[in-house]
Protein backbone atom coordinates (compact mmCIF):
# COMPACT_ATOMS: atom_id res chain seq x y z
CA UNK A 1 0.00 0.00 0.00
CA UNK A 2 1.06 3.65 -1.04
CA UNK A 3 2.31 5.90 2.05
CA UNK A 4 1.76 9.40 1.28
CA UNK A 5 4.85 10.97 3.81
CA UNK A 6 7.51 9.17 1.42
CA UNK A 7 9.84 11.67 0.43
CA UNK A 8 10.16 12.63 -3.14
CA UNK A 9 13.05 11.50 -5.12
CA UNK A 10 15.19 13.83 -6.33
CA UNK A 11 15.39 11.87 -9.62
CA UNK A 12 11.68 12.58 -10.36
CA UNK A 13 12.60 15.90 -11.55
CA UNK A 14 15.40 14.18 -13.89
CA UNK A 15 14.46 11.27 -14.98
CA UNK A 16 11.76 11.32 -17.26
CA UNK A 17 10.31 8.10 -16.51
CA UNK A 18 9.79 8.79 -12.97
CA UNK A 19 8.39 12.42 -13.95
CA UNK A 20 6.06 10.11 -15.88
CA UNK A 21 4.99 7.91 -13.11
CA UNK A 22 4.68 10.89 -10.24
CA UNK A 23 2.05 12.78 -12.32
CA UNK A 24 4.08 14.67 -14.41
CA UNK A 25 4.98 15.81 -10.47
CA UNK A 26 1.91 15.95 -9.16
CA UNK A 27 2.82 13.05 -7.16
CA UNK A 28 5.47 14.76 -5.69
CA UNK A 29 2.83 17.35 -3.38
CA UNK A 30 3.62 16.28 0.06
CA UNK A 31 0.13 15.88 0.80
CA UNK A 32 -2.83 13.59 -0.54
CA UNK A 33 -0.53 12.89 -3.63
CA UNK A 34 -3.45 10.36 -4.64
CA UNK A 35 -5.46 13.40 -5.09
CA UNK A 36 -3.70 15.69 -6.80
CA UNK A 37 -2.41 12.80 -9.49
CA UNK A 38 -6.22 12.78 -9.88
CA UNK A 39 -7.08 16.07 -10.44
CA UNK A 40 -4.25 16.77 -12.92
CA UNK A 41 -5.44 13.82 -15.01
CA UNK A 42 -8.68 15.44 -15.13
CA UNK A 43 -8.22 18.00 -17.98
CA UNK A 44 -6.73 14.94 -20.13
CA UNK A 45 -10.21 13.52 -20.07
CA UNK A 46 -11.30 16.47 -22.11
CA UNK A 47 -9.13 15.65 -24.91
CA UNK A 48 -9.55 11.50 -24.73
CA UNK A 49 -13.52 12.15 -24.73
CA UNK A 50 -12.92 14.22 -28.47
CA UNK A 51 -12.62 11.06 -29.34
CA UNK A 52 -14.85 7.83 -30.16
CA UNK A 53 -15.37 5.38 -27.62
CA UNK A 54 -13.16 2.96 -29.49
CA UNK A 55 -10.82 5.69 -29.58
CA UNK A 56 -10.38 6.47 -25.59
CA UNK A 57 -10.56 2.53 -25.47
CA UNK A 58 -7.28 2.66 -27.30
CA UNK A 59 -6.00 5.28 -24.92
CA UNK A 60 -6.87 3.27 -21.64
CA UNK A 61 -5.49 -0.16 -23.12
CA UNK A 62 -1.79 1.70 -23.70
CA UNK A 63 -1.71 3.90 -20.93
CA UNK A 64 -2.32 1.38 -18.75
CA UNK A 65 0.62 -1.05 -20.67
CA UNK A 66 2.72 2.16 -20.02
CA UNK A 67 1.79 2.32 -16.76
CA UNK A 68 2.59 -1.46 -15.92
CA UNK A 69 6.06 -0.86 -16.98
CA UNK A 70 6.38 3.23 -15.88
CA UNK A 71 5.28 2.03 -12.67
CA UNK A 72 7.21 -0.95 -12.23
CA UNK A 73 10.29 0.51 -13.65
CA UNK A 74 9.99 3.53 -10.68
CA UNK A 75 9.25 1.14 -8.13
CA UNK A 76 12.49 -1.28 -8.99
CA UNK A 77 14.57 1.90 -9.37
CA UNK A 78 13.32 3.90 -5.95
CA UNK A 79 13.42 0.47 -4.33
CA UNK A 80 9.80 0.90 -2.81
CA UNK A 81 6.87 -1.25 -3.77
CA UNK A 82 4.40 1.29 -4.24
CA UNK A 83 6.02 5.11 -3.63
CA UNK A 84 2.77 7.19 -2.77
CA UNK A 85 4.35 9.68 -4.97
CA UNK A 86 3.68 6.88 -8.23
CA UNK A 87 0.16 8.47 -9.35
CA UNK A 88 0.38 7.32 -13.17
CA UNK A 89 -2.07 4.78 -11.43
CA UNK A 90 -4.44 7.61 -10.80
CA UNK A 91 -4.21 8.68 -13.76
CA UNK A 92 -5.56 5.38 -15.28
CA UNK A 93 -8.21 4.99 -13.06
CA UNK A 94 -9.82 8.54 -13.09
CA UNK A 95 -9.59 7.82 -17.23
CA UNK A 96 -11.34 4.39 -16.82
CA UNK A 97 -13.82 6.00 -14.16
CA UNK A 98 -15.07 8.42 -17.12
CA UNK A 99 -15.01 6.68 -20.39
CA UNK A 100 -18.52 6.50 -20.79
CA UNK A 101 -19.44 9.66 -18.92
CA UNK A 102 -21.91 11.95 -19.74
CA UNK A 103 -20.18 14.99 -21.09
CA UNK A 104 -20.15 18.39 -18.49
CA UNK A 105 -18.17 19.21 -15.51
CA UNK A 106 -20.39 17.74 -13.08
CA UNK A 107 -20.19 14.28 -14.23
CA UNK A 108 -15.97 15.04 -14.36
CA UNK A 109 -16.44 16.20 -10.93
CA UNK A 110 -19.14 13.43 -9.88
CA UNK A 111 -16.30 10.84 -11.75
CA UNK A 112 -12.94 12.22 -9.89
CA UNK A 113 -15.09 11.74 -6.27
CA UNK A 114 -16.34 8.06 -7.01
CA UNK A 115 -12.54 6.87 -8.31
CA UNK A 116 -11.41 8.74 -4.62
CA UNK A 117 -14.00 6.61 -3.18
CA UNK A 118 -13.26 3.47 -4.58
CA UNK A 119 -9.36 4.19 -4.23
CA UNK A 120 -9.21 5.10 -1.00
CA UNK A 121 -11.89 2.72 0.51
CA UNK A 122 -10.80 -0.05 -1.53
CA UNK A 123 -13.66 -2.57 -1.21
CA UNK A 124 -13.26 -6.59 -1.95
CA UNK A 125 -11.92 -6.96 -4.65
CA UNK A 126 -9.43 -4.12 -5.00
CA UNK A 127 -8.04 -4.29 -1.28
CA UNK A 128 -7.10 -7.86 -1.72
CA UNK A 129 -5.96 -6.97 -4.94
CA UNK A 130 -3.76 -3.68 -3.05
CA UNK A 131 -2.40 -6.20 -0.76
CA UNK A 132 -1.75 -9.71 -2.98
CA UNK A 133 -0.52 -8.25 -6.49
CA UNK A 134 3.03 -6.44 -6.50
CA UNK A 135 5.08 -5.09 -8.77
CA UNK A 136 3.88 -2.76 -11.82
CA UNK A 137 0.74 -4.54 -12.66
CA UNK A 138 -0.24 -4.12 -8.83
CA UNK A 139 0.31 -0.62 -8.57
CA UNK A 140 -2.21 -0.61 -11.64
CA UNK A 141 -4.60 -3.13 -10.85
CA UNK A 142 -6.27 -1.43 -7.78
CA UNK A 143 -6.66 1.83 -9.35
CA UNK A 144 -8.04 0.11 -12.61
CA UNK A 145 -10.31 -1.93 -10.69
CA UNK A 146 -11.37 1.31 -8.51
CA UNK A 147 -11.92 3.18 -12.10
CA UNK A 148 -14.26 0.14 -13.17
CA UNK A 149 -16.53 0.22 -9.91
CA UNK A 150 -16.28 3.82 -9.70
CA UNK A 151 -17.60 3.81 -14.01
CA UNK A 152 -20.03 1.28 -13.14
CA UNK A 153 -21.72 3.89 -10.98
CA UNK A 154 -21.23 7.10 -12.91
CA UNK A 155 -23.25 5.43 -15.62
CA UNK A 156 -25.88 4.09 -13.42
CA UNK A 157 -26.31 7.23 -11.55
CA UNK A 158 -26.47 8.76 -15.40
CA UNK A 159 -29.03 6.45 -16.06
CA UNK A 160 -31.27 7.66 -13.90
CA UNK A 161 -33.61 10.00 -15.58
CA UNK A 162 -33.46 13.59 -15.77
CA UNK A 163 -29.80 13.31 -14.27
CA UNK A 164 -27.89 13.07 -17.45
Amino acid sequence: MAESHELTPASVWRNPIHFLAFGFGSGALPKAPGTWGSLVALPFVLLWQQLPPGGYALVLVLSTLLGIWLCHRTAADLGVHDHGGIVWDEFVGVWITLWLAPPGWLWLIIGFLLFRLFDIWKPWPIGWVDRQVSGGLGIMLDDILAGIMALLVLLALAAIPGLA
